[in-house]
């Protein structure tokens, strides 16, 4: 019997520039372990949304290896969820609408994103209570009914994460999702996906420009640099996840020296773009 990979994710020798750009990323590697909390900071353009865009298969790379749960990855694959920025939400559908909206994609193309004849032959029951099942452990059943419009930021967001959750992913990439958001809700999202994470021991990998929300969010924390990314800055932050206040000791000090290796990039785009 074949043992589990025990790494969701494994880039090796990755190579990506954009067209007429300098290289983002060159011999670039990583892993990430099945079940583990990344997050991804760095400064302005250092390439955090373009290794997300990489991982979810919407963009190419040079050249290298991206595996992900155990296979090449050679185009968008269906077990990865995806929560962007701008939510994404249909506006002329209700919450339940649009959290049903991968389901209802996913019968008619099939579980591989190719139409299959069979696609329609689904448990209609079983997926009718993992809709309600995510808007109820999201807060937002009583507003099923409801179009984006009536909701606020906030709400809206966490219609997007139920939409995403009922596919049954194993990876969840997000892309600054809280960034539009008051520091309140914003705060409380965070600590919505923490448990979540704690309950599901699903593997999260979120890009995010804000120091604090990297060492809430994450037991790992990825740090980019504004200039050819070669080797991967890593922060064990596993003590601190989910476990202490903002306004501990251990906490501050973890966002003073994550302000300073970002500082530092900053320092080297300044130079590169000065000389």
């Amino acid at each position: 019997m074949t043992a589990p990979c025990q790494a969701m994710i494994e880039i090796a020798a990755l190579h990506f520039a954009h067209d007429g750009g300098g290289p983002v990323f060159a011999d670039f590697a990583l892993t990430v372990g099945r079940g583990e909390a990344w997050t991804v900071i760095g400064p302005s353009g250092c390439g955090k949304t373009t290794l997300l865009y990489l991982l979810a298969g919407l963009n190419r790379p040079a050249s290298g290896v991206i595996v992900v749960g155990g296979q090449p990855l050679v185009r968008p694959r269906p077990a990865t969820g995806l929560v962007l920025q701008d939510h994404g939400l249909l506006p002329w559908a209700t919450i339940l609408d649009n959290t049903r909206l991968g389901l209802n994609i996913r019968r008619f193309y099939g579980p591989d994103g190719r139409h299959s004849p069979d696609s329609h032959r689904s448990d209609r029951e079983r997926e009718d209570e993992r809709v309600r099942y995510w808007l109820r452990w999201l807060k937002i059943e009583h507003l099923a009914a409801m179009y984006p419009a009536q909701l606020s930021r906030g709400q809206r967001q966490r219609a997007a994460i139920a939409r995403t959750l009922v596919m049954e992913p194993d990876l969840l990439l997000m892309d600054e999702p809280f960034s539009a958001l008051d520091a309140p809700i914003r705060e409380d999202l965070q600590n919505v996906m923490n448990s979540f994470h704690r309950e599901s021991g699903l593997t999260l990998f979120t890009v995010t420009h804000d120091i604090e929300e990297a060492v809430t969010l994450g037991e790992k924390i990825l740090v980019l640099t504004a200039s050819v990314n070669r080797q991967a800055v890593v922060i064990d932050n596993r003590p601190l996840h989910g476990q202490v206040s903002r306004e501990s000791t251990d906490f501050l000090a973890c966002c003073a020296r994550l302000k300073e290796l970002v500082a530092a990039g900053d320092a080297r785009l300044a130079a590169g773009v000065a000389a």
